[in-house]
C-alpha cells in the first residue's frame, strides 16, 4: 500500500469511517472502525495529517489522535458540504472531509484543550437554568394574568405580586396556593444554582491573568463575558485580525457583492449567540450608565447615540469590545 498522506474521518457515536489519500491525491484507504479499535488502528499508521468536522466530540478526538504523533486538524461542517458528490453516505462524507482539507483557503478549527472546554461546559449548563428559570416566571405570569393579574418587570415584583395575590385569599379559593408556591420555589432553587455557577466562573477568571486583564481593561465586560471570551477560540491567533474576530462573533454586518457592487446589509446570526448576547448586554449596561462623562469613548458614543441611536451605540460598542478582546488574547498567547 502507498503511504498515506492525509485520512478524512466521519465521525459518529460508535461508527467511524475513515477514507485516505496518498501523495498523488489517490484513494488507497477506507476502513470502518468502531469507537474502541479507532485509537489502536491509528496507532499502527506512519504519521500522517487527520482531518475531521469540527463537533461536538472532535476536540476530544483530536486531542487523542495528536497524542499518537499525527497532526489532526478540524474543518468547520459548513465547509465540507460544498465538496461532498453524489447521495450522502458515511464515506462521501469522509471524502469530503478530505477534498476540503486539500482545497485552496481553508481555514481550519482550532483544538481546544480540556481546561476551555470544562469552562465552557459552566457556560452552557448557566445557559440552561437560565432558560428554564425565565421560562418558569414567564410561565407563572402568564397563569397569573389570566385572573387579572399583571407585575413588573423583575424577579423580585413577580414574587411579591404572587405572593401578595396569594395572601388575599382568592388563591385558596380556587385551589391556586399550592401551585403557585411550587413555581415559586422552582424559581428560587434555579437561582441558587445560577448563583453556584456564576460564583465558580468568576472564581476561574479571577485565577486566570488574562481573564482579569480582560476584566479590568474592557468596558462593559464582567466576569461572564471575559471567561466566555477566554474559551471561545481555542487560540485568538487563528483570527487575522480583530474584525474577523467580532464577525465570527456576529457583530459585523453582513454584505452581498456581485459586479463591483457591494450592498450591506443587517448583522448576520454568528457562531455564537449566547456570547454576542453577553457582549450586547455588557454595552448596554454601559449606555445606560453614560450619564454626562467626558472621557473618549463616552463622548464617541454619546455621538453615535445621536446619529444612530441606543441600539447601535450598543452593538458597536460591543464590536470595539470583541476586537480589543482578540488583541489581548492574541498577545497572550504569542508570549
Amino acid at each position: 500500500m502507498s503511504k498515506i498522506n492525509l485520512i478524512g474521518i466521519d465521525t459518529a457515536k460508535h461508527v467511524f469511517h475513515l477514507v485516505g489519500i496518498d501523495e498523488r491525491g489517490h484513494y488507497v484507504y477506507r476502513r470502518k472502525l468502531s469507537r474502541q479499535k479507532l485509537l489502536p488502528t491509528l496507532a499502527q499508521r506512519e504519521p500522517c495529517t487527520v482531518v475531521m468536522e469540527a463537533c461536538a466530540v472532535s476536540h476530544h478526538w483530536a486531542r487523542s489522535i495528536g497524542r499518537l504523533g499525527h497532526l489532526a486538524r478540524l474543518i468547520a461542517p459548513q465547509h465540507v458540504k460544498p465538496y461532498r458528490r453524489g447521495q450522502k453516505n458515511d464515506y462521501r462524507d469522509a471524502e469530503a472531509i478530505v477534498a476540503a482539507a486539500l482545497a485552496p483557503g481553508t481555514h481550519f478549527v482550532g483544538i481546544k484543550s480540556i481546561e476551555q472546554q470544562a469552562e465552557q461546559a459552566l457556560h452552557r449548563v448557566r445557559s440552561r437554568l437560565l432558560s428554564q428559570r425565565n421560562a418558569a416566571a414567564n410561565g407563572l405570569r402568564g397563569l397569573l394574568a389570566e385572573y387579572g393579574q399583571a407585575f413588573p418587570r423583575g424577579l423580585k415584583a413577580l414574587r411579591s405580586g404572587a405572593l401578595a395575590f396569594v395572601e388575599r385569599g382568592e388563591a385558596a379559593t380556587l385551589g391556586l396556593v399550592e401551585l403557585v408556591g411550587d413555581v415559586l420555589a422552582e424559581i428560587e432553587q434555579l437561582q441558587r444554582r445560577l448563583a453556584v455557577y456564576e460564583q465558580q466562573i468568576e472564581q476561574r477568571v479571577r485565577q486566570d491573568p488574562v481573564s482579569s486583564r480582560l476584566r479590568e481593561e474592557l468596558s462593559g465586560v464582567g466576569h461572564l463575558n471575559a471567561s466566555a471570551l477566554r474559551v471561545k477560540a481555542a487560540d485568538a491567533r487563528d483570527f487575522a485580525n480583530g474584525r474577523n474576530f467580532a464577525a465570527y462573533l456576529g457583530l459585523c454586518p453582513g454584505h452581498r457583492g456581485t459586479g463591483g457592487k457591494v450592498t450591506v446589509g443587517g448583522l448576520r446570526p454568528g457562531h455564537d449567540p449566547y456570547l454576542r448576547q453577553l457582549l450586547i448586554h455588557g454595552a448596554r449596561a454601559v449606555l445606560l450608565h453614560l450619564g454626562d462623562k467626558q472621557d473618549a469613548q463616552s463622548r464617541w458614543l454619546r455621538g453615535i447615540v445621536e446619529r444612530r441611536g441606543f441600539n447601535i451605540a450598543c452593538v458597536a460598542l460591543a464590536h470595539k469590545n470583541a476586537r480589543q478582546a482578540w488583541a489581548i488574547l492574541a498577545r497572550a498567547e504569542a508570549a
